[in-house]
């Protein structure tokens, strides 16, 4: 048989963009999406932390966001509906908040295996601060014990993938009493931060999750605009 040379690694330029609002990090999906459709972009890892906001999932139960339009206001918390999958979820500050744009041709075009593999990034990035995350049969997400640390919600188009993951570091937990969390009332959340006793880097997260992300996907993974 004649030698065949490994593909070289797909390359992924993983960026850390700090606070960025709820409509504007869909901006920069859409954008980081058509990029890399039309071939004048790389694939791409947004990493960054949004201010409050509830969003809403495809076909998600409105009635799951339990605060009143008061409350709302009061909070300064946003409401936004969106095309990923999944139902209520919260984002705020210290959550990392994890964007992927990459393209699962020609080898990889499995939207469980690619939910699953977003698990495993968040599985082994927790691992490197001490806490051992595991999965439950029949819900999506990253758990510690009966406690959700890590979501998932993800769109994928013509297999080019968007949102994504959302991980909570050192989150204001009081903010999901708001919401039945994806929809699941009989489990609850915590955090990286209340686990481990202590604040965490948002950037040294940001890096942990990059680099796990290029192990999992056999991608080439370039930080950009990391603080060092």
């Amino acid at each position: 048989m004649p030698f065949e040379a490994p593909r070289p690694c797909p390359v992924c330029e993983a960026t850390w963009l700090g606070q960025v609002s709820y409509s504007e990090g869909l901006a920069l999906q859409e954008q980081a999406v058509e990029e890399l459709r039309s071939g004048a972009g790389n694939e791409q890892l947004l990493l960054l932390e949004h201010p409050h906001v509830f969003t809403l999932g495809r076909g998600a139960d409105g009635a799951h966001i339990l605060a009143g339009k008061e409350q709302l206001e009061s909070s300064s918390i946003e409401v936004h509906e969106t095309g990923r999958g999944g139902d209520v979820t919260y984002h705020g500050p210290g959550q990392l908040v994890g964007y992927p744009i990459i393209n699962l041709k020609p080898d990889r075009c499995d939207v469980h295996r690619y939910v699953r593999d977003l698990e495993e990034v968040l599985i082994r990035t927790i691992a490197d601060f001490g806490v051992a995350g595991k999965l439950i049969t029949g819900l999506t997400g990253v758990w510690v014990g009966n406690e959700k640390i890590g979501a998932i919600g993800v769109r994928i188009a013509r297999w080019i993938t968007s949102h994504g993951f959302a991980l909570n570091v050192s989150t204001d937990l009081s903010y999901f009493q708001m919401i039945v969390p994806c929809g699941i009332s009989d489990k609850g959340v915590t955090s990286l931060s209340r686990l481990t006793g202590r604040q965490i880097d948002m950037v040294q997260i940001a890096e942990s999750a990059a680099k796990h992300f290029g192990e999992v996907f056999a991608r080439e993974v370039l930080l950009r605009d990391m603080p060092r």
